[in-house]
């Protein structure tokens, strides 16, 4: 909910929240187009798309902020002129524009293009119960492992889930 003075850190973050939410890389982000946003089997919208890495399929339903964010630049000069659904910069700059939002935010960790993916696949969907094929199918992953990966480091995950289990078996 941060306001920016420029127009261009706002882009940034618009960029990166969308990617938080969608779990797109950079490359699939850069090429994004209105095309690749349709309807879904459930009536509501998706964006479809081949990976750049992989050129593996990746349907992906849009959630609510990530919505409001294409809507937001549905008019920009940059998106009409390059047919493109936001206004993206060099991946260079898009990080190294981050940083200064980091630094602005007073974040500590180091924030990039491919954290947020990795928020997608963990604080967006498996934390919020969402099944890991499900994930793995979002992201576009060739293998369950890739997914995997982002999997360990949800132990809180399992520790509240467990706590729920404790509580059912536990003798008063």
């Amino acid at each position: 909910e941060k306001q920016f003075l420029t127009e261009r850190l706002s882009q940034v973050r618009d960029v990166f929240i969308f990617c938080c939410f969608t779990g797109l890389a950079y490359s699939d982000i850069e090429k994004l187009s209105e095309s690749n946003i349709k309807i879904g089997v459930d009536g509501k919208k998706w964006v479809f798309t081949n990976r750049t890495k992989t050129g593996t399929r990746s349907a992906i339903p849009l959630l609510p902020p990530a919505i409001a964010i294409l809507e937001r630049y549905s008019d920009h000069p940059y998106c009409i002129t390059k047919n493109r659904a936001l206004p993206v910069s060099s991946n260079q700059k898009l990080n190294e524009y981050l940083k200064e939002i980091a630094a602005v935010c007073e974040i500590d960790k180091p924030l990039s293009s491919h954290i947020a993916r990795h928020t997608f696949a963990t604080t967006i969907t498996l934390l919020n119960g969402v099944p890991m094929e499900s994930v793995s199918k979002m992201l576009g992953h060739t293998n369950i492992r890739t997914t995997q990966i982002y999997a360990k480091v949800l132990d809180i995950k399992v520790g509240a889930d467990m706590a729920l289990l404790q509580n059912r078996f536990s003798i008063n």
